[in-house]
């Protein structure tokens, strides 16, 4: 059971499959901090009959660009530490292949053919 399950974990999709879980989580973050602490202030700046004293105040208190450029770190942070486990996962070395002896009794027996055709 313990081989079937590390067969399946070694899938290539299943590998992909958890990079893009992970990657996708990390940039929602990422857009979540844009939208709720810069586009939604920006909007209730623009937008008529709104507060306006209060969206700025809003903007500046909640450390808006902090947080997104934090956010972007993180994200870059994330992205870097995937790259270099998955290039450590793929940089596996692979079972070594048995080489061939020599040519196959097919090509020798094509050759000898060659060699008595040319003779003539």
């Amino acid at each position: 059971m313990i081989d079937e399950f590390r067969e399946f974990i070694n899938k290539g999709n299943i590998v992909e499959l958890a990079v893009a879980f992970v990657m996708g989580v990390t940039f929602a973050s990422v857009i979540g901090v844009l939208t709720e602490r810069i586009i939604n202030p920006l909007i209730t700046l623009v937008l008529p009959g709104l507060d306006r004293l209060d969206a700025l105040g809003t903007f500046a208190e909640n450390g808006s660009v902090g947080a997104f450029i934090g956010a972007l770190i993180n994200f870059v942070v994330v992205a870097l530490v995937l790259f270099l486990v998955i290039k450590a996962y793929n940089h596996r070395s692979p079972p070594p292949e048995d080489e061939p002896e020599g040519p196959s009794e097919e090509v020798l027996l094509l050759r000898e053919i060659r060699d008595g055709l040319r003779l003539h």
